[in-house]
């Protein structure tokens, strides 16, 4: 029986395919931190204060310029002078500045809102909920009337600090308050959006009373740049077919032995395709389709590949586990599957509850309400229990594997997954921590592009390594291999430690020979 190409494969030649995964590795690296910018830009609006003189109740939109801009006041001291009600002010945000427009490459568009509150003895912050009466509209043109594509009322919970005494001598003085979520589309179609915000105050409901004297409202959006938009694209574009064929050609010599796949080959099969679901570029589509599922349809498909990545070591480890217990079956790691199913699930309800309810309303966000955060909370708290649980259980395999005495190039495949789990973590910790680039010379790194776009190809070679060095060998042993020593052909090849050798019926036997055991 053939055994696998990473057994039966000489040092030299194994050293050569690491050499250029390697160099590929460094290529993606490198697509990100010098040819594409970084993945995202955040523009700052400062809301303008326009007024309803009509009090309008349908659909008509305020401009904060142009040939149609809204009736304007400064502050609220000019409409308390003019005797201007607070329902009757609406402030106005134009999405995106003056003289430029959005485009489809921007891929989603992010809005976080932040009240600049003053200080008052006779007005704090006493209730700290604000209700929010929100429009969004958008048109592709600068003669078109507005569409309206939401309108919704929102609360916001207020998280606002005095950095001082509350007394009448730090009358004036800002809040620092928290950032709030606002709004999140999926796809950014059009090229003009128009958001109006008004805060209905009503006593007699209690509705905006006790949030403080609310002077402006700041807005801050967040979009993907179109640059490092089609850097993305090319790359997925290039590597879906590379996986594709990789996996065709592995599927294809599985099936030309004369034994059925064993688990190990199945799940290494199973990787491919949920890594080939990821890279087909169907993001294409969005660029001429208003498609504001994409983030949704992304999350999913990344959650499918981590849940199968997680299941796929569990069972790399305990197929090379050197013991008598049969493990080629599936139902041998329930106990470590399951949990993996059921956070990856715990995340995909959290999800949904989110960007699920999202695409109808692009203003509504699950930590609005204590109610709503303690929900998300419970969900990843969970998910980070089975994700605890599971590392630790991994280490422990892990060390059990390296314990046993498995050969050298079977440790350094661990440890390589190991590396490419550490990596994950750490592009993690930095895209949270860091937005900005390194400078080298004359050459500006973007770092967090660089880790996108490395990561992402990381965990195609990865992928593609395992399929190619885990394919059944073209070598033979046994009557074959002795008539070549025989014949004085013994190589290199026939004298290195080999495989794991799995059978479908009967336990899994661990069989580690050199060429003189095999010829015996």
């Amino acid at each position: 029986m053939a055994g696998a190409i990473i057994e039966n494969m000489s040092t030299k030649k194994l050293v050569i395919v690491v050499v250029i995964l390697l160099l590929f590795q460094a290529f993606s690296f490198m697509v990100g931190g010098l040819i594409a910018p970084s993945p995202t830009s955040a523009i700052h609006y400062l809301a303008t204060k326009c007024v309803d003189n009509a009090k309008t109740k349908g659909p008509s939109w305020f401009m904060p310029w142009g040939p149609d801009q809204c009736a304007k006041i400064r502050d609220f001291e000019e409409a308390t002078a003019k005797r201007i009600e607070a329902n009757d002010i609406v402030f106005a945000v134009h999405i995106p500045l003056h003289n430029r427009e959005m485009s489809p490459w921007f891929q989603f568009m992010l809005v976080i809102l932040q009240f600049d509150i003053a200080f008052y003895t006779q007005n704090p912050i006493v209730e700290g909920l604000v209700t929010m009466d929100v429009r969004l509209a958008y048109r592709d043109d600068q003669v078109s009337k507005w569409t309206e594509m939401a309108h919704s009322i929102e609360h916001r919970k207020l998280d606002c600090i005095l950095n001082a005494t509350k007394t009448p001598e730090n009358d004036g003085r800002y809040y620092d308050c928290e950032l709030l979520p606002f709004m999140e589309v999926g796809s950014v179609a059009h090229k003009y959006y128009l958001i109006n915000i008004r805060l209905p105050v009503n006593e007699r409901k209690n509705v905006n009373i006790g949030i403080g004297e609310i002077k402006d409202i700041r807005l801050v959006g967040i979009h993907q740049n179109g640059g490092f938009t089609k850097v993305w694209f090319a790359m997925k574009t290039f590597l879906t077919p590379s996986i594709l064929i990789i996996m065709i050609w592995y599927w294809r010599r599985i099936t030309q032995m004369t034994r059925p796949p064993v688990l190990l080959e199945k799940i290494i099969f199973a990787l491919g395709i949920s890594m080939t679901f990821i890279n087909i570029p169907v993001e294409w589509f969005s660029v001429g389709f208003d498609w504001t599922w994409m983030l949704l349809f992304g999350d999913i498909r990344q959650g499918i590949f981590y849940a199968m990545l997680l299941s796929f070591w569990i069972i790399f480890c305990g197929e090379h586990l050197m013991d008598q217990t049969e493990r080629n079956r599936i139902s041998v790691y329930w106990k470590q599957v399951v949990p993996i199913m059921f956070g990856s699930l715990c995340l995909f309800i959290f999800d949904m509850c989110e960007r699920g309810v999202q695409l109808k309303n692009p203003f509504y966000s699950i930590w609005a309400s204590d109610v709503g955060t303690k929900q998300a909370m419970a969900f990843i708290i969970v998910a980070g229990i089975c994700a605890c649980l599971y590392f630790l259980f991994l280490c422990f395999m892990v060390f059990q594997v390296f314990r046993n005495g498995l050969i050298f190039r079977f440790k350094f495949l661990m440890l390589v997954t190991l590396a490419c789990a550490a990596m994950t973590v750490i592009f993690f910790i930095i895209s949270q921590v860091n937005e900005g680039h390194w400078r080298w010379g004359a050459y500006t790194v973007q770092v967090n592009s660089a880790f996108f776009t490395g990561i992402y190809g990381m965990w195609n070679l990865y992928v593609f390594a395992l399929m190619f060095l885990y394919a059944p060998s073209h070598k033979r042993y046994g009557d074959e291999q002795s008539s070549v020593n025989d014949q004085g052909g013994n190589s290199g090849e026939e004298n290195q430690l080999t495989t794991t050798i799995t059978h479908v019926d009967g336990p899994t036997e661990i069989y580690k020979m050199t060429g003189k055991e095999a010829q015996e």
